[in-house]
């Protein structure tokens, strides 16, 4: 199969709004992202970064950049604040290129945020 541009998603939660745990916790996903799906750093395009209102210690491209994705076009945004929704919450849309067909990647979820997406295989 040719090269294709193709979207990950992901998703984490912190127990605290704090900058270590942000940190750990962004860290923790995109390697996992990365494991799952043998995505290498010059297949990366960019990342988007959503945070719930309740997040505001730190950014998580910030995290991004302190393992080697300085180079990568990172942004953050909020989540839409709808009633109801998860705390604590980072959200991820990472875009790559792979020979992968949409249907062998995995998308990761992890901590509170495996809710999100129950109907993803683990």
């Amino acid at each position: 199969m040719p090269r294709a541009v193709r979207a990950l998603r992901g998703a984490t939660t912190v127990d605290a709004d704090t900058p270590e745990q942000i940190h750990e916790r962004v860290t923790t996903l995109l390697k996992e992202m990365w494991a799952r799906n043998d995505v290498d750093h010059d297949d990366l395009i960019s990342i988007l970064f959503t945070v719930t209102d309740d997040i505001r210690s730190a950014f998580p491209a910030t995290a991004a950049r302190t393992i080697g994705l300085g180079d990568v076009p990172l942004i953050c945004a909020r989540e839409i604040p709808v009633p109801g929704s998860m705390p604590l919450c980072i959200r991820v849309l990472v875009h790559f290129e792979t020979d992968k067909p949409r249907s062998a990647l995995h998308h990761v979820y992890l901590e509170n945020a495996k809710s999100l997406r129950d109907d993803l295989p683990e």
